[in-house]
């Protein structure tokens, strides 16, 4: 794996900007592929045996996605919504699971870490950065039973939802009622009033 100020640097660049939770994602990433034995994580034969699951859709999620190679796209990366500065790592090959947890304390410890930097964000950045893992990072070592539809690869399981007849891929349907139901049509969704449009340039087409 390469150095912190190396993956820090890029990290930053590909997020956007820097930001004391860069800092933490990225010892958050570097800390989990230590404790499951990946030590080049996002090299091919490793990024097959990893899957991440992130708590929270912030800075850190992107700085774990960085460094460690995961993507949405490919089903190694999984978002958990639990508003934890948390991310559970899996290597797929031994089994072993570790969840690596943002402490709230190491922001009050901010300052005890770095006391010439004035400012909250420049103090955490520099602090972060000096803190021992054991203060920055709580580490529960876990379990996880990670279902075949879950696991990256093609979609393995199609159904069609029996109100608005989308195709609901790797078993995210739901029964109810004796139907099969797609979540939006069960549960309602996070949108509203859908209806079908046309627009200006619908023939485009890249060639």
């Amino acid at each position: 794996m390469k150095d912190f100020e190396t993956l820090l640097k890029g990290s930053a660049a590909a997020h956007g900007h820097l930001c004391p939770g860069q800092v933490v994602g990225v010892r958050m990433a570097m800390l989990g592929c230590r404790l499951i034995d990946l030590d080049a994580p996002s090299r091919h034969d490793q990024i097959k045996k990893l899957i991440i699951y992130v708590e929270l859709d912030r800075c850190t999620a992107d700085a774990v996605a960085h460094v460690t190679g995961v993507k949405l796209g490919r089903r190694s990366l999984k978002f958990v919504d639990y508003g934890i500065m948390a991310a559970t790592f899996v290597n797929l090959e031994t089994h072993k699971a570790y969840r690596v947890v943002s402490t709230e304390e190491a922001r009050d410890l901010a300052p005890v870490y770095a006391p010439e930097v004035t400012g909250k964000c420049p103090q955490q950045l520099l602090a972060y950065r000096r803190m021992p893992d054991s203060v920055l990072f709580r580490v529960q070592q876990v379990e996880m039973q990670i279902q075949d539809f879950d696991m990256p690869g093609p979609t393995r399981y199609k159904a069609v939802c029996s109100r608005c007849g989308q195709v609901i891929r790797d078993c995210r349907e739901v029964q109810k009622e004796g139907l099969i139901l797609c979540k939006p049509c069960a549960h309602g969704a996070y949108f509203s009033n859908a209806r079908e449009v046309t627009w200006s340039d619908m023939s485009w087409a890249p060639e």
